[in-house]
């Protein structure tokens, strides 16, 4: 299995063993594998599949066999590195929707430093699907999304903190997905 991980059929075969009792989770990660496949063209044909699974297993951290240090993108990372997961597929989990800003808020910072950030279409593309759908599924604009989080986070809390702080990051990298998305021929 370890070695077909970034491929969006083994990667959902993962989440599904894992996230189905969290509910809306399950819901948002199913949603958000769908959203990356509407936004693969924004990305090179080679890695398409790799946003995919991605995408499948971006939230694999809110597991209960998962969790670990509390902070989802890390333990989501360092468990697919347990499984021997490729190493770009581990650092896109790692870093996906603007993990260091809440890395800074949890002390972290250098437990997350351990996984290179790439600054690519693919995590671009990660990104705008993750932060345009909402927490059971459901389709959002960025805004709405973002307002939904700090809605549902309290303020000081570290998410609120976060994403706050993340907030003009997280932006760029909707609307660069969606500038190469209407790059693309019809």
């Amino acid at each position: 299995m370890s070695s077909a991980l970034d491929t969006p059929q083994r990667a959902a075969e993962l989440a599904e063993s894992l996230l189905p009792p969290l509910g809306n989770r399950w819901l948002h990660t199913q949603a958000v594998a769908q959203r990356a496949r509407e936004a693969s063209p924004a990305v090179a044909e080679d890695d398409r599949d790799l946003l995919v699974a991605a995408a499948w297993l971006h939230d694999i951290g809110y597991a209960p066999e998962v969790r670990d240090t509390g902070f989802h993108p890390l333990d989501g990372a360092r468990y697919l590195e347990t499984l021997g997961a490729p190493s770009r597929l581990v650092r896109l989990v790692a870093h996906h929707s603007g993990a260091v800003y809440e890395a800074e808020q949890r002390g972290l910072t250098a437990e997350l430093a351990v996984y290179d950030r790439e600054d690519s279409p693919v995590l671009d593309a990660l990104i705008f699907a993750d932060m345009t759908t909402g927490p059971a599924g459901q389709s959002f604009d960025f805004d709405r999304r973002i307002g939904e989080i700090l809605v549902r986070y309290e303020p000081g809390s570290e998410v609120h903190t976060a994403i706050s702080k993340a907030r003009p990051y997280l932006g760029a990298a909707v609307d660069r997905t969606r500038a190469r998305l209407a790059d693309q021929p019809m």
